[in-house]
């Protein structure tokens, strides 16, 4: 099986944060296991921007193109929530890099005895790692810190 191409593009989107869209939030949770009894009203509110964006200044989103992180559960049309001011990341960490003249979405990976190496994962075995070393043009852009998922009927 041939491997594909890693690289897949993400748009990139600045967050306003200056706008608030109070939205209704079911006290008691909703419950994923045992139904519970339904409320006949929902008392509270909450904010997107609120719940998901810690650093307006350096927060984006992105939606992402492609499926290479499939398996971590990032599908094609989601949209990252990217915060910059959480650099540098650390192992496990679902970034946004530019290497040589694309950004690309991907988990890092700093391996015990590479010193001067990162490896870029991807979540889907038809994708290869993606070793990056001084000789590349390199730089982490943002840490994902939200996953918004799109659940189509």
């Amino acid at each position: 099986m041939e491997k594909k191409d890693i690289f897949k593009t993400i748009a990139l989107y600045k967050c306003d944060t200056d706008s608030r869209v109070p939205l209704l939030l079911a006290e008691d949770g909703i419950h994923a296991g045992f139904p519970s009894p339904a409320q006949d009203y929902i008392e509270l509110a909450i904010d997107l921007n609120t719940e998901l964006i810690k650093n307006p200044a350096s927060t984006f989103f992105g939606r992402v193109k492609g499926d290479c992180l499939k398996e971590a559960g990032v599908n094609e049309g989601d949209i990252v929530v990217i915060d910059k001011s959480l650099l540098p990341p650390v192992n496990g960490d679902m970034v946004v890099a530019f290497l040589d003249g694309e950004f690309t979405l991907k988990l890092i990976e700093k391996r015990k005895g590479e010193k001067d190496t990162i490896w870029l994962l991807p979540a889907n075995d038809e994708y290869e790692p993606v070793k990056v070393t001084a000789e590349n043009d390199f730089i982490v852009w943002g840490v994902v810190t939200s996953i918004i998922k799109q659940r189509k009927r």
